[in-house]
């Protein structure tokens, strides 16, 4: 097939595999002289290891702990404060301990229940109120602030007309990624190999040479077909890596590790709950004078990535906003509970959650309709962003708004339901809008500085092509649209390039699969080399063709002040949602949801609307329906079932529509997608449950019960 349009659609390269269920995911995989491994973790939130006392265990079990491990004994992600294997201090109920190995399961899980572990049991902090008032004492793992200096803010409210004050609370959030944690480390007298669902090839290499304190080529990691990510396969996976692995050498054998869903629910790294607090100074008219944010991360017990997830919840928080006299800051702040670390949107979905809902608020005190306000305040091209950037390219949020009012009816519909909602006291409908954005790449000069991406395209005697990257398919349809644009660029059949699941041993390091950083980055250095192969093409002959990363010219990013540019490009979004609520039980029934987008050029447009649908989803779900907790620091929905994610039921037709807005260093204009079609889904439903019941809320989910607490707490109010 050659490709006319790049936005036409092709059969993407897994489809095959994917719906024959011939596809091998890492549980699929038996090697030879393999065995298996189970955790024994902590069953305390905070204390000091006293003791610990083995099982007489049969021929063939082996014990494998923090002794096993050559190098230090750390997960290399960013501080060095995570431990492979926990032998001095545990700091989360389900920290591992000591990996048991051997070929029974059952075995192996009736051995655990026969270890014995000592403990000197200490205070543990279990929340993120406790953390932040213990703020000056307990571990503060990062913390940043920027923008106008709080004395000129202090002199501003000082003749404000009013000055108000809202915290606002997000929850966690489970990936509910198809396919469980599993990694495989194969046992070879010269290299070990490292196979498994992961998102991060390099950052797994890299934990393991520190680990086993080995050379380059001691060690080799190769990504399985993954069953989803969403982030949870971005960190989490280096951990396992370094198990399985320090496991193998130890054992001198093959090392499977899996989990089943409840132990990957209790233990593996979520969206970080937040607390954002919002001091906004207004005049008499309700115009924003000036606005404090401060922003409150539960860490959980390590800090893994938690300060970059900081840094673009802070790059978030004024949302699509220019508004004057912006100040921010923000804390991740330890728990003794399960590390939380990267998932889709990175910090910003918290954000957007708390500004849009903000801003909502302040348009009832201004008496103005929620979206005239927000437009007030919407950014332009050329506009200074809040770390001092710019926005330098063409912004189409006022006709994306324009086009989903037109399809909506937007205006109509907000008075059909008034007068709905005037004849009805059970059932209440109402609609709700969000606006938001998400940056593309890494923040900064993170690209350049620390990535520094390089791709490889090889030619071989026959002329086929093959991509050498070390990105990952996650679902997300790289293996396709990379393949298009290789394909496009040499003017080939899309079926004749080939993207083999990537080796480190084959592959140079092309940066990470995170940040919407995929296509727009490494899709351009793919265009680009592709370009060079195709002036360089010789029938017949092997030609390997490589291409490094190179910075576009911005406002220089300085990380220690939070000013410049935070990313060379945004993408852009719009959502409307309508909901039916029910008084009597709670109960909120989606009945339309619309979504504009602008992502510079689509690669695929049914890859395209698979993002959207699948990202509105997951965004919704963050605002109304997914509840989970900890108690006593130990998370309490163990199942699907429990933590109630979205089915097919729950979920209406999106009618969504994508805006050309080419990027000119995105390969054939393309910027990224992926995080931005989760973000709006949450403030939106917010939005239409406030519109439907008249009423504000200061956190999300919006469930059931927060619901009718809400209408209890009205003064005088009965449901009937």
């Amino acid at each position: 097939m050659n490709l006319k349009d790049i936005s036409t659609s092709v059969p993407k390269k897994d489809h095959k595999g994917k719906v024959s269920g011939q596809l091998p995911y890492i549980s699929d995989v038996k090697v030879e002289n393999m065995v298996y491994g189970v955790l024994y973790r902590s069953p305390i939130a905070y204390g000091k290891i006293i003791s610990i006392q083995l099982p007489i265990l049969p021929d063939n079990y082996e014990a494998v702990g923090a002794e096993h491990i050559s190098g230090p004994n750390y997960v290399k992600i960013i501080k060095e404060d995570q431990p492979i294997f926990a032998n001095e201090w545990v700091n989360y109920i389900g920290e591992p301990i000591l990996m048991l190995v051997g070929k029974d399961l059952n075995i192996l899980y009736s051995l655990l229940d026969e270890v014995k572990i000592e403990f000197e049991e200490h205070q543990a902090i279990y929340t993120l109120e406790e953390a932040i008032k213990q703020k000056s004492t307990s571990a503060c793992m990062a913390s940043y602030e920027f923008g106008e200096s709080l004395a000129n803010i202090s002199a501003i409210e000082q003749g404000a007309h009013q000055i108000i004050e809202e915290e606002y609370d997000t929850g966690y959030q489970e990936h509910v990624y198809l396919e469980p944690q599993g990694m495989l480390a194969i046992y070879k007298d010269d290299e070990i190999i490292v196979q498994g669902s992961m998102q991060c090839l390099y950052y797994i290499k890299n934990a393991l040479l520190s680990a086993l304190a080995c050379g380059d080529d001691e060690v080799r990691v190769v990504q399985s077909p993954t069953g989803g990510g969403f982030g949870g396969k971005e960190d989490y996976p280096s951990m396992m890596a370094c198990h399985v692995a320090v496991a193998a050498k130890a054992v001198k054998k093959s090392v499977m590790l899996v989990f089943d869903r409840s132990e990957d629910m209790v233990v593996t790294t979520k969206r970080h709950p937040a607390k954002l607090k919002y001091r906004t100074a207004i005049d008499k008219e309700g115009n924003i004078l000036s606005m404090c944010v401060d922003i409150f991360l539960d860490g959980g017990a390590n800090v893994g990535l938690s300060s970059v997830v900081l840094q673009r919840a802070l790059i978030n928080s004024a949302g699509v906003y220019k508004i004057p006299h912006f100040h921010a800051k923000g804390y991740v702040l330890k728990t003794n509970t399960v590390p939380n670390g990267a998932f889709r949107g990175f910090g910003a979905p918290q954000s957007f959650a708390g500004i849009e809902s903000h801003i909502g608020h302040l348009s009832k005190l201004a008496n103005i309709e929620s979206l005239e306000y927000k437009l007030k305040y919407l950014v332009k091209q050329g506009d200074p962003t809040i770390t001092k950037g710019k926005f330098r390219d063409p912004i189409l949020m006022e006709e994306m708004v324009e086009d989903i009012l037109n399809v909506s009816d937007y205006k109509k519909k907000k008075e059909q339901f008034q007068r709905f909602n005037q004849q009805n006291q059970r059932y209440k409908k109402g609609i709700g809008t969000s606006l938001f954005l998400h940056g593309c790449g890494f923040t900064g000069s993170g690209e350049r500085d620390h990535i520094k991406a390089t791709v490889k395209l090889i030619k071989s005697k026959d002329d086929k092509v093959s991509l050498k990257i070390s990105n990952s398919d996650i679902g997300q349809g790289i293996l396709t649209t990379l393949c298009k644009i290789v394909a496009k660029e040499l003017d080939l059949p899309y079926e004749e390039i080939l993207y083999p699941y990537p080796d480190t041993k084959e592959v140079p390091d092309s940066g990470p699969t995170v940040a919407s950083r995929t296509t727009m980055i490494v899709g351009k250095l793919l265009e680009r080399a592709a370009k060079k192969l195709k002036n360089q093409w010789q029938i017949g002959v092997e030609q390997e063709i490589v291409e490094n990363y190179v910075h576009r010219e911005m406002i220089p990013w300085d990380e220690t002040t939070f000013t410049g540019d935070a990313y060379p490009a945004y993408s852009w979004g719009v959502n409307f949602v309508e909901v039916e609520v029910d008084r009597l039980t709670g109960n909120v029934k989606l009945e339309k949801v619309y979504g504009n987008y602008e992502v510079g050029k689509v690669i695929d447009e049914r890859i395209m609307k698979g993002q959207i649908d699948g990202g509105l989803a997951q965004g919704l779900a963050y605002g109304y329906l997914e509840k989970m907790t900890s108690k006593q620091g130990k998370i309490q929905q163990k199942s699907i079932s429990d933590y109630g994610p979205p089915t097919s039921l729950d979920v209406v037709s999106i009618d969504s529509k994508v805006f050309d807005n080419p990027y000119a260093d995105g390969p054939y204009g393309a910027k990224g997608a992926g995080e931005l079609t989760l973000i709006g889904g949450a403030p939106a439903v917010q939005a239409a449950i406030e519109d439907a019941l008249q009423t504000s809320f200061q956190q999300i989910p919006i469930t059931p019960e927060v619901i009718i607490e809400s209408l209890w707490m009205r003064e005088g109010e009965e449901v009937d």
